[in-house]
């Protein structure tokens, strides 16, 4: 672990911060320590994909745009076709800021001086390109001068600093080195003074959701109240009609508004004010950032309002647009929402920084209190939408997430708009923090993994370890180790995939049935050093049916067992995965695959139809043979040969 520790002059700490008694937060990522199914990922972040994140955006360009002792590089990436104000090239500061958040959660795990002095190369170039009045945006400051908050709709300068601002929190927290904590605290206060409701201020907000809940760190980090009270104004005006404030700011620039990419404000998710929103539109990563910063601003004020439309938006991405792997966003055309259960499988878009917003959006909802409906997404997002996005070596990624491929669909060593790899990785390296939930007198546990967290809850230190190997086997135990003892409710998740679920505390039967609240066991007691609970989630393999309005999937299933998802590989059972039918009641036996890191397969009786001829058409059923389907693992595929995929399997047989 890293000894740096911040210094005694550093922000305040996040407990000076007014907040609500009843609210769960999340513990900060040097208080768990993981190991387990994550920690092997953790290191491979740590010791690979920390510094590829880094040599790929410089080897793009990135750090020649930012440092102003560099000669300007200028345009290096075209305008998007059909659309002459946005090109990636002007979302580089927030890749540099997500780069320099997992590079700060490496350091957690393992000191690596060079990765720090990488890391201090790229702020030292940003204090050099700072503004005296705190203004700091590359694209603005060295591509196209002149024109800075002239098109917040499309051109992303709060989203960049919003990243930057959670770089910058990351890096201080593990290194304690603050330059960056300074410079992001400087432009935070020259956007506080740009934007509100004051007389000379603009009353606007980002087209693309970020800053809201990077504010909110940044808040919490510092103390400053203001910039809590900043992200609350950004959510509060977002929508705010009429006249809608990217359509002003259009005939500011000379532009027709109507001149847009897009054909409403569905997009940007302020076609209303957000407490009237009640169904997920428009860009997928947008609205679970926003939704994400909603739930944040929700906690910190105590605003039932906000939970009312977010519980609504919750259960309508659920019920309705999300698929089995945990990502959303089924088309290309928009990055995001079509209509209501149109959930394609091979032309999926289902974008990974959708799965890891989903993951935060799942978090925040969490802070408001347990409930299995929030902790059962995130861990489905988590392992799979999210974590498919990065190869097992650490150097590849997904863009998209198709749950069917003819072959043709693999990671990619960088991307044109490089969002996905470092958002990814800054999760997978953080998972710690989603895995508990702290309050004043209680504590949450959300996720399971072998790992150690140091709370504080009830006015005590508490260590609280699990043991378990999760989600390879379902037994979970834990030891509570409180400093003193002390009364506060331990609450623990009961997935809803599990089968039957034995509890005991100290040995003995615990009654979960009496004992459960909004799906989570909740055991108030006298604590004690030593204490232990032992779970044993029954792990059966599922077979889910899709409703019978996703017409794709009927007379399909997808298989699950714990919190994963499963697919077909061509390397496992060969060519044209179509022609693969499980048996209803064929049994699954679990094997464990070398090749895939150890990571278990199952492994079940099925037949292979093959065509009775060479006519496209015919009469004729096809022949049949016997077959072994071999499934692994949703987020693990496409680390091997390169091949066919399919999560949704065709299944025969009597009901």
């Amino acid at each position: 672990m890293n000894q740096h520790t911040p210094s005694p002059a550093g922000p305040s700490p996040a407990s000076d911060v007014t907040r609500p008694r009843a609210q769960f937060r999340p513990p900060a990522v040097h208080q768990v320590r993981v190991q387990g199914f994550f920690g092997p990922r953790i290191d491979t972040v740590a010791t690979t994909t920390a510094h590829t994140l880094l040599n790929r955006c410089i080897e793009a360009g990135m750090l020649d745009q930012i440092d102003p002792d560099r000669p300007n590089p200028g345009l290096s990436i075209p305008f998007q076709a059909g659309n002459d104000t946005v090109t990636t090239q002007m979302f580089w500061d927030s890749d540099f800021g997500k780069s320099i958040e997992t590079a700060a959660y490496a350091l957690y795990r393992r000191p690596d001086p060079e990765l720090e002095a990488r890391v201090d190369e790229v702020i030292n170039a940003y204090a050099r390109l700072q503004d005296e009045n705190g203004y700091l945006n590359s694209w603005y400051q060295r591509i196209e001068p002149g024109k800075r908050w002239t098109n917040l709709r499309d051109c992303h300068e709060l989203y960049d600093a919003g990243h930057l601002m959670e770089g910058a929190v990351a890096y201080f927290h593990a290194t304690g080195k603050r330059r960056l904590l300074d410079i992001m605290a400087r432009y935070a206060d020259h956007i506080d003074q740009m934007f509100g409701p004051k007389a000379g201020q603009t009353r606007g907000y980002c087209g693309h959701p970020e800053i809201e809940l990077a504010l909110v760190k940044l808040g919490r980090a510092t103390g400053e109240q203001r910039y809590l009270d900043l992200a609350r104004f950004f959510v509060d005006e977002r929508g705010r009609q009429p006249p809608h404030f990217f359509d002003e700011e259009a005939r500011a620039r000379g532009r027709d508004p109507k001149d847009y990419h897009f054909e409403n404000h569905q997009y940007t998710q302020s076609h209303e004010p957000v407490r009237q929103q009640r169904h997920v539109v428009g860009h997928a990563v947008r609205a679970a950032y926003l939704y994400s910063g909603m739930a944040d601003v929700s906690t910190e004020f105590g605003d039932e309002s906000l939970k009312t439309a977010l519980d609504a938006l919750w259960g309508h991405l659920t019920d309705k647009n999300l698929y089995v792997t945990g990502g959303f966003g089924p088309s290309a055309h928009n990055e995001g929402l079509t209509f209501d259960y149109d959930l394609p499988n091979e032309t999926a878009y289902a974008e990974t920084c959708a799965a890891v917003a989903l993951v935060f959006w799942a978090n925040r909802m969490l802070g408001l209190g347990p409930d299995r409906r929030y902790g059962d997404v995130m861990e489905r997002a988590l392992y799979n939408g999210a974590l498919s996005g990065l190869s097992l070596d650490g150097t590849r990624f997904f863009y998209e997430n198709p749950l069917e491929s003819r072959g043709t669909h693999h990671r990619w060593t960088w991307h044109r708009c490089p969002c996905c790899p470092p958002n990814i990785a800054r999760l997978v390296a953080s998972v710690g923090t989603y895995m508990y939930g702290e309050a004043e007198d209680a504590v949450a546990v959300h996720l399971y993994c072998e790992s150690e967290a140091d709370l504080d809850v009830a006015g005590t230190k508490l260590r609280l370890s699990q043991t378990t190997a999760y989600p390879t086997d379902g037994a979970v135990k834990l030891t509570v180790d409180p400093a003193e003892p002390a009364r506060f409710t331990l609450h623990l998740r009961l997935p809803d995939w599990a089968g039957a679920t034995v509890a005991k505390l100290n040995g003995e039967a615990l009654d979960i049935a009496s004992s459960s609240r909004n799906g989570y066991l909740a055991i108030e007691r006298l604590w004690s050093a030593g204490d232990t609970v032992e779970l044993d989630f029954e792990m059966p393999v599922l077979r889910l049916h899709a409703h019978p309005k996703v017409g794709i999937d009927q007379g399909r299933v997808a298989l699950q067992r714990g919190p994963l998802v499963y697919c077909l590989e061509e390397t496992d059972n060969g060519a044209h995965l179509h022609s693969l039918l499980l048996d209803r009641q064929s049994a699954f036996r679990c094997e464990e695959a070398a090749d895939l890191g150890g990571a278990v397969c199952l492994v079940a009786k099925g037949v292979r139809e093959t065509a009775a001829g060479e006519a496209l058409y015919t009469p004729q059923e096809p022949a049949r043979e016997q077959a072994v389907l071999r499934a692994v693992p949703y987020h693990a595929w496409d680390n091997r040969e390169g091949g066919e995929m399919l999560v949704w399997l065709r299944q025969e047989g009597a009901r």
